[in-house]
């Protein structure tokens, strides 16, 4: 197994209370309503991954090879509950602002049907590692370009940093587990295509959806953000294609995109941005 990253389980000191401005984003509808959209599948897409995680790691034999391994588990669903409930703060303020989280409804009906349809730990573990990865490529844009969030509100820019920062660190939990308990490729790749296909439909229906309630989805300038972010410069098509592709890799690794000092840097520079849980 790749050694793994001791890990940090923090709470952001920031104050979701008092709210953010609708346009949060550089005053831009559609970058504002994307974001959004992200943010309504985390609170129960998180707690999928520390299911899924939790219900895996059952599996692992009983030896103090996997010590380092179950140590990081446990850090690692620490991290994905304090992101399951900042998120679900943020989405509170969402639905405030008249906002309706289709995406997290069809997650949950999603989920009853894997339930029902007996799906077993692997299978579920691969799709989280697919996940992880997905959030993972994020991740790394959010850090290293600039442009991706420096026009945005101060809170909203340090949330999701932070956010970032710490889907860096934990990137390759979910998937050393699933290679420790011998998931196959095969496996892997028809679930991380699943991922993609749901995740794109999902990310393109809610922020539509966002965009038709905010009264801006017919917009001119709406439309160009789009195009911008998928095709300007540090365009998620440029930026993050190629690091997506990199996961049909029969060799692939989480630790192959050696980018842990963007998360590091970033945590120490805005320590006063979070407390330290343990």
């Amino acid at each position: 197994m790749h050694p793994l990253p001791s890990l940090t389980i923090r709470t952001l000191t920031i104050d979701l209370s008092r709210g953010f401005s609708r346009h949060w984003h550089s005053g831009d509808a559609f970058l504002s309503m994307y974001y959004n959209a992200l943010s309504m599948s985390f609170p129960v897409g998180e707690q999928f991954f520390i299911d899924s995680v939790r219900n895996a790691a059952a599996l692992l034999p009983d030896d103090p090879a996997y010590a380092e391994l179950r140590g990081a588990i446990v850090q690692f669903i620490g991290q994905e509950a304090t992101h399951r409930r900042i998120h679900g703060l943020y989405n509170d303020h969402l639905a405030r602002q008249g906002l309706v989280n289709h995406w997290e409804a069809r997650a949950l009906r999603r989920l009853e049907i894997a339930q029902r349809r007996g799906y077993g730990p692997l299978s579920l573990l691969a799709v989280t590692a697919a996940y992880e990865h997905c959030t993972a490529v994020f991740g790394d844009g959010a850090l290293r370009y600039p442009r991706w969030f420096d026009g945005a509100e101060p809170m909203m820019r340090t949330l999701w940093r932070w956010h970032a920062a710490e889907e860096t660190e934990h990137k390759a939990v979910a998937y050393t587990l699933y290679q420790a308990l011998g998931g196959s490729y095969r496996r892997r790749i028809r679930w991380y295509l699943y991922v993609l296909m749901l995740f794109g439909f999902e990310a393109v229906a809610q922020t539509t959806s966002n965009l038709k309630r905010d009264g801006t989805l017919f917009y001119p300038s709406t439309w160009w953000s789009a195009l911008r972010f998928m095709w300007g410069r540090d365009g998620f098509a440029w930026r993050c294609g190629g690091a997506l592709l990199a996961y049909f890799r029969r060799d692939f690794h989480p630790d192959h995109h050696a980018n842990q000092t963007l998360a590091a840097d970033w945590l120490a520079a805005h320590r006063d941005a979070y407390r330290i849980v343990r």
